[in-house]
């Protein structure tokens, strides 16, 4: 459909997470047709971005619609502001690194947003679809970490998502099953993500992007996500590329239950918490009193299903198979995944300690553990135990994802690790230590440093610079390679598992760790 795009003569007031930093500034609202309506959102005063936000993609998920898969929007009447973030899906605060610029939680949350750098409609750029992480129990698209208007001027349209988590998103029940036409139930936050990526299909090309070469990308539970949109057939055709970011969802099963688990976790906990299981009485609870509930009994209790509709099969044995969408993958995960502390147990980082540690956990395998993790001063304790931490957590099965797809997915395979550790804040306690932690790979890619309040240096910034250029080269083609980038092999044996190391000065290299995997692999597999 033919769409226009047209300056309007207000202005308003915004905040923009610009490249010098979160800075307030006039913008020209721009207005956009679509076919549901008309869409009222802001231009920089550069004219480099438009950005449009608060979009709903789907019908809000309430009454008679909560734990029901996403329902079509209904068209609207005038113009619709599209210049503030949506509400954020129902959850409690957990992590104090993240904070939102949204009106808060609400079950009415299915809303989208869209930064691009077109003129036109006719542009035809490439599009990344961002699926934040969390836990899928916490997070939204508002996060000024996520912003994503200084990585569109990269030549992409970057589209990111709200969707449904915790009990909302991943309650199974068995009236649930009964009701749907697949005998399925769960997943509702996936399906919501599938939704989005078929808005993004019919409505894209109005924003200048391209329906036919969508990238999807996320990071920790939004890496889990893409790894699972990757086997469900219903997101099948809907994304041409696939960028993991720490997590995917090939583990030993703990990441997933099967439908009657789920309905019977669902079915006790309600029965226990709020006296009956009734879908029509759990439908009529206030949402605040059902997640206060859950969060204060079962916070992470409700997880997704393999229902045979979203997840037709274990996501592990859809790989195996290969039976998985076949497009091209860039994933991997960060130096400092995990702390040391959990394994040493408050125990002082010794060899001595180390060592028994090993034996106390590992029995039998502590020989080989201590092979593949060895340490002798404190300082290598810190950094294999450290190490252990992190693979246990989520390198593991983001290795086993990447080396299924490069086995049988029939497209090229790039792995990363992203090294390059922060600067500490000025009020951090003594002893603290720079790190490479999970989720800090975030604001480099998004080229939004300044959304973290650090003296960040120069060579921060060239790391953020290049692993925007990674992703969007990856976004435009299917390989992150490009002019003034260090060159980043493809993933394979030929080529002794090269391993792209973003930091300063960083490069590709054989992987000089895959004995840790392989045992990890191993071990989690035995009876």
């Amino acid at each position: 459909m033919k769409t226009l795009l047209q300056s309007a003569a207000s202005v308003c007031l915004v905040y923009l997470l610009g490249v010098s930093g979160l800075e307030a500034k006039e913008l020209r609202t721009v207005q956009l047709q679509t076919a549901l309506g008309t869409l009222e959102g802001v231009e920089s005063t550069d004219g480099r971005v438009r950005a449009f936000k608060g979009i709903p993609y789907a019908a809000p998920p309430v009454g008679s619609l909560r734990w029901k898969p996403p329902q079509p929007v209904q068209r609207w009447e005038g113009v619709r502001p599209a210049i503030e973030f949506g509400a954020r899906a129902m959850q409690e605060h957990i992590w104090d690194d993240m904070f939102f610029f949204d009106p808060g939680p609400s079950e009415d949350c299915l809303y989208l947003n869209v930064w691009t750098p077109a003129k036109d409609t006719s542009a035809k750029l490439p599009v990344m679809v961002w699926i934040h992480g969390g836990g899928f129990v916490a997070g939204a698209t508002s996060e000024p970490r996520q912003e994503g208007g200084n990585l569109c001027m990269k030549g992409v349209v970057v589209v990111s998502m709200n969707y449904r988590m915790g009990v909302f998103g991943f309650m199974a029940h068995p009236e649930l099953s009964a009701e749907s036409p697949h005998g399925a139930s769960g997943n509702y936050g996936l399906l919501d993500m599938v939704a989005a990526l078929e808005w993004v299909r019919d409505n894209i090309a109005g924003f200048g992007g391209d329906p036919r070469n969508v990238t999807i990308f996320g990071e920790s539970a939004g890496s889990i996500a893409v790894s699972a949109l990757m086997v469900s057939p219903l997101a099948q055709g809907l994304f041409h590329k696939a960028i993991g970011q720490s997590g995917a969802m090939i583990g030993s099963g703990r990441d997933t239950i099967n439908l009657k688990q789920g309905e019977q976790t669902a079915v006790k906990f309600a029965e226990t918490h709020f006296g009956t299981s009734s879908l029509e009485k759990l439908r009529a609870l206030p949402a605040n009193e059902i997640l206060a509930t859950v969060w204060k009994n079962a916070p992470w209790g409700f997880r997704p299903v393999i229902d045979g509709h979203f997840l037709p099969d274990a996501p592990a044995a859809v790989y195996a198979a290969g039976r998985q969408s076949h497009v091209p993958l860039l994933a991997g995960w960060n130096l400092d995944e995990g702390g040391f502390e959990g394994f040493m147990q408050g125990k002082e980082p010794t060899a001595e300690n180390y060592n028994a540690r090993a034996r106390e956990m590992f029995g039998a395998n502590a020989d080989t553990f201590l092979q593949v993790y060895p340490a002798k001063s404190p300082a290598e304790v810190k950094r294999a135990a450290a190490d252990y931490a992190g693979d246990s957590f989520i390198a593991l099965s983001t290795w086993r994802w990447i080396e299924v797809h490069a086995r049988n997915g029939g497209s090229a395979v790039y792995r990363y690790r992203f090294d390059q550790a922060s600067p500490l804040p000025a009020d951090a306690p003594h002893g603290a230590e720079p790190k490479a932690a999970h989720s800090w790979d975030i604001e480099f890619v998004f080229r939004v440093l300044p959304s973290k309040k650090l003296p960040w240096r120069p060579e921060d910034f060239a790391v953020s610079e290049r692993m925007a250029s990674y992703w969007t080269n990856f976004a435009k083609t299917g390989n992150p390679n490009g002019p003034g980038l260090p060159e980043w092999p493809a993933y394979s044996s030929e080529a002794e598992y090269p391993v792209m190391h973003l930091k300063a000065d960083g490069g590709a290299a054989p992987d000089l760790h895959r004995a840790r995997y392989e045992f990890l692999d191993r071990l989690d597999t035995l009876p």
